[in-house]
């Protein structure tokens, strides 16, 4: 049983209301809702929110009925970890059979492709680990072009390693954490209490469908983004 979630809080700081606002054509949270809903190998969907309007629009869409979100996990400090083990309990009490698989699609991040959600959900069926988690290749380097100063003010490369690293092709790997796409075992996400305590393995996605609305200037971004695609794809 493979349970979907999206987490949709009311308040944002950097875009009010962008859970709900309309971009390129539909809320946001629909693009990632609708592949979810999409996807057969997805069992069920929750939406964690605890915004009414939200709420009643998930329910419409045939979100499973899981109440709003408690007050407790809707702050800004709320850890997305409690949201989702909230949303586990929620939704295998409204479905009344066991689930065995947690899927969470970050609505913020609308540029996913529904191959992408598809690879995580293979890779993890594949290397049976407690969790997938999307990832991007970083812009920068911890070992070549991230610096940090040492107690006198001095500039040193974050990460050194013997030798030296003198082009960015010949350092480590480094990927950052793209809040797109998790595939997680529910067994795990019952026991853990933060999301790297288990074996947690990268799927890697192109930069360009990992970005993040957290400000106007990202909204403006993602919308033009997917307006190309919608004009390329008609």
């Amino acid at each position: 049983m493979i349970l979907g979630h999206i987490g949709a809080r009311k308040g944002s700081k950097g875009v009010p209301g962008k859970n709900f606002r309309p971009i390129a054509g539909k809320p946001l949270i629909d693009w990632s809702l609708d592949q979810l809903f999409a996807n057969p190998r997805i069992d069920a969907v929750v939406v964690s929110t605890d915004d009414e309007r939200i709420y009643d629009h998930a329910l419409a869409k045939g979100a499973l009925d899981i109440g709003l979100r408690p007050a407790h996990l809707a702050t800004d400090a709320a850890p997305k970890w409690g949201v989702w083990q909230h949303a586990l309990e929620a939704g295998q009490a409204a479905l009344g059979k066991p689930v065995t698989t947690f899927v969470d699609l970050d609505c913020t991040s609308p540029l996913r492709l529904p191959g992408d959600l598809d690879g995580a959900l293979d890779l993890f069926a594949q290397d049976k680990p407690d969790m997938v988690m999307s990832v991007c290749e970083a812009r920068k380097n911890p070992y070549f072009n991230l610096v940090e100063a040492d107690e006198t003010g001095a500039l040193h490369v974050s990460k050194p390693l013997p030798g030296g690293v003198w082009s960015r092709q010949s350092a480590p790997k480094v990927w950052e954490h793209a809040a797109s796409t998790y595939v997680l075992s529910a067994d795990y996400l019952r026991r853990a209490k933060t999301i790297y305590e288990g074996r947690v393995i990268p799927f890697e996605m192109p930069p360009e469908r990992c970005l993040d609305i957290d400000t106007p200037f990202d909204f403006r971004l993602v919308e033009m983004l997917m307006n190309d695609r919608l004009t390329e794809e008609n």
